[in-house]
């Protein structure tokens, strides 16, 4: 698997996730403050509710932002069979007959991108399956859940 692909895939995402968020916060500002949304009494909250969704809209574009500058900056490593696992990993994990395909990335967790028929699907760090990966290596057991609910995964690939 292409590992310069799927970065170019995640900061292709964020690009478009940040391009429309600052729209919508336009458009929401825009509502805010035009003129038919005055408040006719004190009870009329339209132009306030505007300005709530306006203002939550680009703190998510802000956000997004971020990630993207640290995409932008993420180092690829290439990583070998007894590399232990670490940020920019593209990781390759099994349990019984299905396999999952995940990028440690720095931030966007859960962020997914489809490489040809392989969906990958971004984790950091501080995510349960992040810090269970985290130092590991090809062969280990990462064990992630609580109780009854524990799902065990075999690391089967890291580039």
């Amino acid at each position: 698997m292409n590992k310069e692909r799927i970065l170019k895939l995640i900061i292709e995402q964020l690009s478009r996730d940040v391009d429309v968020l600052f729209t919508a916060a336009k458009t929401a500002h825009e509502a805010a403050t035009h003129e038919e949304n005055a408040p006719d009494n004190k009870y009329d909250t339209l132009s306030l509710e505007a300005s709530y969704v306006a203002q939550g809209q680009a703190n998510r574009a802000q956000e997004l932002k971020v990630a993207l500058e640290a995409y932008k900056n993420l180092p690829l490593r290439h990583f070998e069979g007894d590399s232990p696992i670490r940020l920019g990993a593209l990781v390759t994990i099994a349990a019984e007959a299905a396999t999952r395909t995940v990028f440690v990335g720095p931030l966007e967790g859960g962020l997914k991108v489809q490489q040809g028929d392989i969906e990958v699907v971004v984790i950091t760090p501080a995510s349960p399956l992040g810090k269970g990966l985290i130092g590991k290596v090809v062969g280990d057991y990462v064990a992630v859940g609580v109780g009854d609910a524990v799902s065990e995964f075999e690391i089967v690939e890291v580039c």
